[in-house]
């Protein structure tokens, strides 16, 4: 067997070795951590933010605490926060590769942000108006949306689909008034027009992509109460992860995804957009460009979250590759002068908002400090929407690690 064949091994064994360890109840530091009974209910809210976080959030604002103060008026001032906003929903959204334009691939996108930012708003200031609005938005879409096209529905419907499960998720287990059949109309569309496209492998893809849709997958799950779709996405993510972010007890060169036809050093390299040394906390994408790595960053964070809040700690087997990540992508993005050996000495400093939720694990709950990324997100606080998939992690998880 080859480097990169005994890599794609070692992947396959690490999640049974994880599982082996979870099943005892302990983590593979040989702490104490909370269990998930097989087809155990779920917990609601739970996608993304949890109920307890949601309080939290509500007493910083309601206390004019900073920075989520500031936060909150951000989101209630943005073009998502209006009593205003209109829905304009597509019935097939087309969304190809490249600079071709799409049909309905932004309106999804930013529609589903805003449905998120109104149940947000209802959670925080309990004015109906905000949950009428959220769900006027939902129901738009619910009732016309039948499918992706193009190239790049897998990763639309990841955005959007993400993004649908939290603002269902908090409309409908935090008390507003939203009509049983509509709820109903809303599962289909999560069912049918998103989860397909979202549980789809894509291992030769970019890893961002594999990592978002894995985030969409898991949130749906929770809101749709799917047993089997969540164990799948914590699956994949436990495959994933160790593929994306590199760490030296990796071997000489990185782990390969599960079922890529990445199996030749050559091909690694070109994979890895050209990059042949590899240090603690590289990525797959970093000499692409580091918007693509905060987009993983996000995601990685995002899933290991929700499962948090199920009783299912992934954090602990990724956390030093998280903790990696963000310090060494941290420092190149507040300047410091990329090495030779690093792409090249080129690296390209546009990474979004994507930092919150891992370090609230990290800092707030493992005490783990990120010095860097630390000075990064205060330095960029508070962090707002990329438009995408990400928004109001300020807001929501800045010292935030309610359970």
């Amino acid at each position: 067997m080859g480097s990169v064949g005994r890599r794609v091994a070692a992947v396959l064994v690490a999640p049974l070795l994880v599982g082996l360890v979870a099943s005892c109840g302990m983590s593979s530091q040989g702490r104490t951590v909370r269990a998930r009974a097989k087809d155990a209910a779920f917990e609601h809210p739970g996608v993304l933010v949890s109920k307890d976080q949601l309080t939290a959030v509500r007493r910083h604002v309601d206390a004019g605490e900073q920075p989520w103060l500031q936060a909150f008026l951000d989101m209630r001032d943005s073009k998502y926060g209006s009593y205003k906003y209109e829905a304009k929903p597509y019935a097939t959204v087309e969304c190809p590769p490249g600079t071709r334009a799409g049909h309905g691939c932004v309106e999804e996108r930013e529609d589903a942000i805003a449905a998120y930012t109104q149940a947000l708003l209802w959670s925080i200031t309990g004015k109906q108006e905000h949950a009428d609005k959220a769900v006027q938005i939902m129901d738009a879409w619910s009732g016309k949306v039948k499918r992706h096209t193009e190239g790049n529905a897998g990763l639309q419907t990841a955005w959007a689909g993400s993004t649908w499960a939290r603002a269902g998720e908090i409309v409908r287990h935090t008390g507003a008034t939203w009509p049983t059949a509509s709820v109903a109309r809303f599962q289909g569309m999560l069912r049918t027009a998103y989860l397909p496209e979202v549980s789809r492998k894509v291992p030769d893809y970019n890893g961002n992509w594999d990592l978002v849709m894995t985030d969409a997958a898991i949130g749906i799950a929770v809101f749709l109460d799917d047993h089997k779709a969540f164990d799948d996405a914590v699956e994949r993510f436990r495959q994933r992860v160790p593929a994306y972010f590199y760490l030296a007890k990796d071997g000489k060169v990185p782990l390969t995804p599960v079922g890529s036809t990445v199996d030749t050093p050559q091909k690694l390299t070109t994979y890895w957009f050209g990059q042949q040394r590899y240090t603690d906390g590289v990525s797959q994408e970093t000499c692409r460009n580091f918007k693509h790595v905060g987009y993983s960053l996000a995601a990685t964070a995002h899933i290991a979250e929700t499962a948090w809040h199920q009783g299912v700690d992934l954090y602990s087997g990724v956390k030093d590759r998280l903790k990696a990540a963000l310090d060494f992508h941290s420092r190149y993005q507040m300047g410091e002068t990329a090495p030779a050996w690093l792409c090249g000495g080129r690296v390209d400093r546009n990474m979004g908002p994507d930092l919150e939720v891992a370090l609230n694990h990290l800092e707030d709950r493992l005490d783990v400090h990120v010095p860097a990324a630390h000075r990064l997100a205060e330095q960029t606080r508070p962090a707002g929407t990329d438009d995408l998939f990400v928004s109001w992690e300020t807001l929501t998880h800045a010292g935030n690690p309610a359970a």
